[in-house]
């Protein structure tokens, strides 16, 4: 598909996670993963000769058997070959500036649960744990709640521009975490009306859909204002929302 084509089809109101891509192939999918996420979130152990119709009603597949964006991104062999830029770049970066040279650099790349998994590793890297004792035990406490940051992370994964040639940018400073996502909030999504949640406008509803039925998401709209009260209420700190002509950040306060 040429961009004039893509243009056409996003300005006649198709989302573009449901677009097909035009290099790949029903070959390019791992069905095996696709069967497992059928058995372990479904609870479908679906024929063989039924897998493709699976497939087009979850809209990973175009009728004439094309994959789509959404159908790589979740289930693709290898998604970076048709969309090298649908990855989360990370950095721990030893300060609190950009123009630091990161101490530790890595592009988490793969299918889209492989890459919330990497992603949460690096993050376990560098967020400091307190140790606590209840009872006779003792506890950890991550600095950041992990749950906060999975929805910042979640958040930009569905919610990207995917027209938009470039990664996620996810930047671990002293002072904070910053998420950097790809593309401008849609016209009708303001900074207020997220802080409420306000809002619930789906870019890319194929992506939401498959994430919510892994149980990433609420189908409510609601996870930055849960990531805001979170860290409100157990770091009685502010995280700071800010939209830019080419990319929305969210900065997510250290202790």
């Amino acid at each position: 598909m040429d961009k004039l084509e893509l243009q056409e089809r996003l300005l006649k109101g198709e989302n573009y996670d449901k677009i097909p891509i035009s290099r790949a192939s029903l070959g390019s999918l791992d069905i095996d993963h696709f069967r497992t996420f059928l058995k372990k979130y479904l609870a479908i152990s679906p024929e063989e000769s039924l897998i493709e119709s699976y497939l087009e009603n979850l809209k990973l597949i175009t009728p004439n058997k094309k994959p789509t964006l959404a159908g790589i991104l979740f289930f693709g062999e290898n998604p970076q070959r048709f969309i090298p830029y649908a990855k989360i770049i990370a950095a721990y970066i030893p300060g609190t500036d950009i123009s630091i040279p990161p101490a530790d650099k890595k592009d988490l790349d793969g299918k889209i649960l492989d890459v919330l998994e990497d992603t949460s590793r690096f993050l376990g890297l560098y967020i400091r744990e307190e140790h606590r004792i209840k009872g006779f035990e003792p506890e950890l406490y991550p600095e950041i709640p992990m749950a906060a940051l999975r929805e910042g992370v979640v958040n930009a994964i569905v919610h990207r521009d995917y027209t938009i040639n470039a990664p996620i940018r996810l930047f671990i400073f002293n002072d904070r975490i910053e998420i950097r996502t790809p593309g401008k909030l849609p016209n009708t999504v303001t900074v207020a009306s997220m802080k409420i949640a306000g809002c619930h406008v789906l870019r890319n509803p194929t992506l939401y859909n498959l994430l919510y039925k892994v149980g990433m998401v609420t189908d409510i709209g609601s996870g930055v204002y849960r990531m805001i009260k979170t860290i409100k209420e157990q770091l009685n700190k502010d995280v700071i929302l800010t939209p830019t002509e080419t990319e929305f950040i969210v900065s997510i306060p250290r202790i």
